[in-house]
């Protein structure tokens, strides 16, 4: 039986949080240190740990199947390549940053001038429709100290927290897109291979749900029971218990976390006692 070629950054941030999210998949991988290579014990899966850079050439040539890889490295070096899962993790964004004390009134500011980056595809779709013409400068490395020596007037690169521009007196201006894990796949990927892919995605699907839901158990009085059902916003219908206590509910339900806390406020004015919130392991459709 052919087994699915997964690619994950080597190291670093990525390399964590991949592993995590397959391990919440239900999916044990033998890894030892220093390893380019393992499998699974439980799922028909091998996992190839690459230099993140590496990964798009690999999926263009069908040397991997799939891959958990950052939005942005398929926006650079990923053209053909389809992301079919946002997977939630490693968000940035790609910015454009000018040093603190450049006045800078809007993107016909950057024509004629020089971008360092070390994304240069991306900064050339960006200038191109935005008509803009300015030359980029290519760089590895560390980006932010261009404009302090002289080789560039702005710079282009991943932002998180924004902590390393300000410690080099840049301040973000432009933010050319937004980021975050996804589950790629190569155009080359067989029909076996595919059907294992959708088994791994429905695991991924399931695991993303839950995250993004509490399971939510309150006490509910009689004269309460109304109002508190019709401002739930769970799956179909919550469920309704009788309490030992006469003229007592248990009411649970599943709320998603973007609404969690405006939920619980209404329900405790509407009367709910007792709340308990718990994380959800998995969630199937």
């Amino acid at each position: 039986m052919k087994k699915i070629r997964i690619a994950i950054q080597k190291s670093g941030r990525l390399n964590e949080d991949s592993l995590k999210i397959l391990k919440e998949c239900g999916i044990s991988i033998d890894n030892g240190k220093d390893q380019l290579k393992a499998s699974s014990r439980n799922f028909p899966l091998e996992v190839f740990y690459l230099r993140n850079g590496d990964i798009p050439q690999y999926l263009k040539d069908g040397v991997i199947d799939c891959a958990i890889i950052g939005e942005n490295l398929l926006v650079e070096k990923g053209q053909g390549i389809e992301s079919v899962e946002k997977l939630g993790f490693s968000k940035c964004r790609v910015s454009l940053a000018v040093p603190k004390t450049t006045e800078y009134s809007g993107i016909e500011d950057l024509n004629g001038k020089k971008i360092a980056s070390s994304y240069p595809e991306t900064v050339r779709q960006f200038l191109e429709k935005n008509e803009i013409k300015a030359d980029i400068h290519k760089i590895s490395g560390s980006v932010e100290i261009a404009p302090n020596i002289g080789l560039a007037d702005a710079i282009v690169d991943i932002v998180s927290s924004g902590s390393t521009l300000f410690k080099n007196n840049l301040k973000e201006v432009e933010v050319l897109l937004k980021s975050e894990a996804v589950l790629a796949v190569s155009p080359s990927i067989d029909e076996e291979r595919a059907a294992l892919l959708k088994q791994l995605q429905f695991r991924l699907q399931s695991v993303l749900t839950a995250r993004q839901n509490k399971y939510v158990l309150m006490n509910v009085p009689e004269e309460s029971l109304k109002e508190v059902i019709a401002l739930l916003p769970g799956m179909r219908s919550p469920t309704v218990l009788p309490l030992a206590e006469s003229g007592w509910h248990s009411v649970h339900t599943v709320i998603s976390e973007k609404a969690f806390w405006e939920v619980i406020d209404q329900l405790k004015t509407a009367g709910a006692e007792g709340i308990l919130v718990c994380p959800i392991e998995k969630m199937l459709a």
